[in-house]
C-alpha cells in the first residue's frame, strides 16, 4: 500500500484536477537567504504549451479597451476599459517585481460561473496595473465586483519585494458579481504553500484593529473587511451561512471547510505536496503525514479529522533560490510517497503513470502519488523579488518548461525588452513541433528519460547542476554591470543576457538529447571511456552493455516465457 491508496466507500469523490493541478510556494523576505521574497509556480495542465508570456509597457489613449479571453480555452469574454499606462510583464512578474501565481481547487460547483473575468485574465490584468502585491489584490477584487468571476475556486499567491500574500477565492454563483474571498499576508519569517486545495481556515473576526486611512478606503471600495495583514469579503461568512455551508459562530468559521471541504484527493493529491515542501525545512512534519496523505481521513470514514497542517511554518534554515528550484523538482524522494519506487514505477523506476492520477478497478478507486514535479507541467517559475537590487535591475523570473525534475531554470530579468525565441509565444505549440522551442526540446529529453529513468536521470541532474551553478555564480556580476548603466542601456544589457543564456541552455539540452538517444538506443547502454563512447582498437563501435531486468521483474515474467 505504499505506492497507491484505494478508496471504496468514497470512490465517487474523484476530483477533476488532472488538467488543472498546480503548486505554489511562498517565502517571506526574512525567511530567505538573501532577503528576497519568493514565489514559485508550476502550470501543470495536460495539453498546455510552455511559453513565456510578455507584454510591453504601453501608454493607452482615452477610450481604449482591453480584450479579455479565457486563459484556459481562449474563449472571448468581452472587453474592459484600458487604463492610461500599463507596466511591462515577463511571465508572471511585472517590471515593479509584482508576481502572481495560482492553483485551482474547484470547490462548490454551484458557485462556478462562465461569465465575467477568468482567473488567468485577472492575473495578467492585475500585473499590467500594479506597483505592489496589495494593489494586485485590489485590482482582482475591483474587477470581480464589477464584471463577475468566470472560474472555479482558486488560491492565489501575490508578492512584491517586501511581502507575500495568499488569497482563497470562489464566485457567488451564475449571474452573481463579486466573490467570496479571504487574503492573508504571510509573516516575513515564514514560508507557505498551496496545491489545489484551499488552505485558509479561520479568520480573525473578533480581533480588535484600528483602521488606517488606506484600510478605510479599501473597505469602502471593495466591500471588504481589513484588519492589518488580513482582508476578506464582508459577506463571506453570511453567504456561507445562507447557502448552508456553515452554521456555527463567526469565530469558528473556516473558509476552507465552507467553500472547499476536503475529499480524499484534497489530501493525497494536494496537501501532500504542501507537506513535502514543509518537510524540507522542518523536522516536525512527521506528525502531519497521516493527515496530509489522507490516512486519517480514511480511518475516520471521510471526516476532516486530525490536526490541520499550519498555513505557514518558520523554516529551520534560510531558504535560497536554489532551495526553491530543488523543491520544484521534488518527486517525494526519501519519503514513503517516492513516485520512482514500487511496482507501478516499473523496472527502471519511472515516474510516468498512465491514465491520469489513478484508476478504477472492480468499483474501487485507486490513487497514484502526485508529486510536485510532474510530467504534465507546461512551465514553471521561481520568482525572486529583490528590494535590495538596484531599481534598474529589479527582480529575476527564473523560468523553465516541462517537467521541473527534467528541466532547468533560466534567469529572465523582470525589466527585459523581449523574451528569447526559445521561450516565445508562437514558436510551435503542443501540436506543432518546433526544433527551436524550449518546450519541445525539454520534452524530448524527459520523455526519452522516462523509458529508463533511473539510468538517464543522473545525466539530466548533472546538466541541471552545471547550469544552476553557472547562473548562481554569474548573477552578482550581471547585477553590478547593469546597475552601472543608464536605465535604457541596463534594460538592453539584461535583455541580451537573459535571452542569450536561455538560448545557450536550450542548445545544451538539445545536445543532451542526442547524447541520451545515442547512449541508450535499442534498450542497450553504450560504454564510455574518458568522456567518449568506447570504440574497439580498429575504431569501430564497442559492444554495449545489455541492460537486464532486475531479478524481481524476471520472476514475474518467467512463467510466461519458454524455457529449456
Amino acid at each position: 500500500m505504499k505506492k497507491f491508496w484505494l478508496i471504496a466507500a468514497i470512490a465517487a469523490m474523484m476530483l477533476s484536477i488532472d488538467g488543472k493541478a498546480c503548486t505554489n510556494f511562498l517565502v517571506g523576505k526574512n525567511a530567505s537567504a538573501d532577503g528576497s521574497t519568493m514565489i514559485s509556480y508550476a502550470a501543470d495542465s495536460y495539453g498546455m504549451f510552455g511559453f513565456l508570456h510578455f507584454a510591453p509597457a504601453q501608454d493607452w489613449p482615452e477610450g481604449a479597451m482591453r480584450e479579455v479571453k479565457d486563459w484556459d480555452t481562449g474563449r472571448p469574454q468581452g472587453q474592459i476599459p484600458q487604463i492610461a499606462h500599463t507596466y511591462s510583464v515577463v511571465g508572471n512578474m511585472n517590471e515593479n517585481q509584482v508576481t502572481v501565481g495560482e492553483t485551482t481547487w474547484g470547490g462548490r460547483e454551484a458557485l462556478w460561473d462562465t461569465v465575467g473575468i477568468d482567473y488567468g485574465s485577472l492575473i495578467y490584468i492585475s500585473l499590467e496595473r500594479s506597483k505592489t502585491a496589495r494593489e494586485a489584490i485590489e485590482w482582482f477584487i475591483t474587477l470581480v465586483n464589477e464584471y463577475g468571476y468566470a472560474s472555479e475556486g482558486e488560491s492565489f499567491s501575490f508578492g512584491d519585494p517586501n511581502e507575500v500574500w495568499i488569497m482563497d477565492l470562489i464566485g457567488k454563483g451564475p449571474g452573481k458579481k463579486g466573490a467570496n474571498w479571504v487574503a492573508v499576508r504571510i509573516p516575513d519569517n515564514a514560508i507557505s504553500a498551496h496545491a489545489n486545495q484551499a488552505r485558509i481556515t479561520t479568520i480573525p473576526v473578533n480581533e480588535k484593529h484600528k483602521l488606517t486611512k488606506e484600510e478605510k478606503r479599501l473597505q469602502k471600495k471593495l466591500n471588504c473587511v481589513c484588519k492589518g495583514d488580513w482582508m476578506w469579503d464582508k459577506d463571506v461568512i453570511s453567504f456561507a451561512r445562507e447557502k448552508g455551508f456553515f452554521s456555527g459562530a463567526d469565530k469558528d468559521f473556516s473558509f476552507q471547510e465552507a467553500y472547499n471541504p476536503f475529499d480524499f484527493s484534497g489530501f493525497y493529491a494536494c496537501e501532500a505536496r504542501v507537506w513535502s515542501f514543509f518537510n524540507h525545512f522542518s523536522t516536525e512534519m512527521g506528525k502531519y503525514f497521516d493527515y496530509a496523505t489522507g490516512a486519517t481521513f480514511r480511518a475516520t470514514n471521510g471526516k476532516d479529522a486530525g490536526e490541520h497542517m499550519p498555513l505557514w511554518i518558520i523554516p529551520n534554515r534560510k531558504v535560497s533560490v536554489q532551495d526553491l528550484k530543488n523543491c520544484m523538482r521534488d518527486e517525494y524522494q526519501g519519503t514513503p510517497l517516492d513516485i520512482t519506487q514500487g511496482t507501478d514505477a516499473g523496472p527502471w523506476h519511472s515516474k510516468l503513470r498512465f491514465g491520469g492520477l489513478g484508476f478504477k478497478l472492480d468499483s474501487v478507486q485507486y490513487w497514484y502519488e502526485r508529486p510536485i514535479a510532474t510530467q504534465q507541467t507546461a512551465w514553471s517559475f521561481v520568482a525572486q523579488m529583490r528590494s535590495f537590487a538596484d531599481p534598474k535591475v529589479g527582480g529575476i523570473f527564473w523560468f523553465g518548461v516541462d517537467d521541473a525534475a527534467c528541466s532547468c531554470y533560466a534567469p529572465m530579468y523582470c525589466r527585459i525588452n523581449h523574451v528569447p525565441e526559445c521561450f516565445a509565444e508562437g514558436n510551435g505549440d503542443s501540436y506543432t513541433f518546433s526544433p527551436t522551442s524550449a518546450w519541445w526540446t525539454f520534452n524530448l529529453v524527459a520523455n526519452w528519460a522516462y523509458t529508463k529513468y533511473d539510468r538517464m536521470h543522473p545525466h539530466i541532474k548533472e546538466a541541471q547542476d552545471r547550469w544552476d551553478d553557472k547562473f548562481n555564480t554569474q548573477i552578482a556580476g550581471v547585477d553590478a554591470q547593469a546597475a552601472a548603466l543608464n536605465d535604457e542601456d541596463a534594460r538592453a544589457f539584461l535583455t541580451s543576457y537573459s535571452c542569450s543564456q536561455a538560448e545557450n541552455m536550450v542548445a545544451d539540452w538539445q545536445r543532451l538529447y542526442f547524447y541520451l538517444v545515442t547512449k541508450f538506443i535499442d534498450g542497450q547502454e553504450r560504454k564510455e571511456e574518458n568522456g567518449q563512447f568506447k570504440r574497439n582498437p580498429y575504431g569501430n563501435s564497442c559492444g554495449p552493455n545489455r541492460l537486464a531486468l532486475p531479478e524481481e521483474e524476471l520472476r514475474k515474467i518467467a512463467p510466461e516465457i519458454n524455457h529449456e
